[in-house]
């Protein structure tokens, strides 16, 4: 259930003309990240005039015992497919101890 594996791409940073930091993808951070399980979790279509766009969704959990270096911020790589990770990486703790037990998180990608 937790066999699959992606890569998390993290942009770094650069000062743009205004003095403001800013995100730069040209030299992003890549972390490959193992025992996943990712599952469709949504998916949508909005039509207009301008265009046909879809938003393709799933929903991801990192194996028990394990918490991933993973933001809101980053970009997902999966199945020959680049995701925005969509909101906030929940933590969910140990029973137990004060430990994370796993992560789950949205990423979405949208088309057209």
């Amino acid at each position: 259930m937790f066999n699959q594996s992606a890569v998390r791409v993290r942009a770094g940073s650069k000062t743009d003309r205004g003095g403001n930091t800013v995100p730069d993808w040209s030299h992003p951070d890549r972390l490959t990240v193992t025992g996943l399980n990712i599952q469709p979790n949504s998916q949508s279509e909005g039509v207009d005039e301008q265009r046909d766009a879809v938003i393709t969704g799933y929903r991801v959990q990192s194996t028990e015992g394990t918490a991933p270096d993973i933001k809101a911020t980053d970009r997902i790589e999966w199945n020959s497919q680049t995701f925005e990770v969509d909101g906030e990486v929940a933590t969910w703790p140990d029973l137990f101890t004060d430990t994370p037990h796993h992560i789950e998180f949205a990423m979405v990608r949208a088309t057209g």
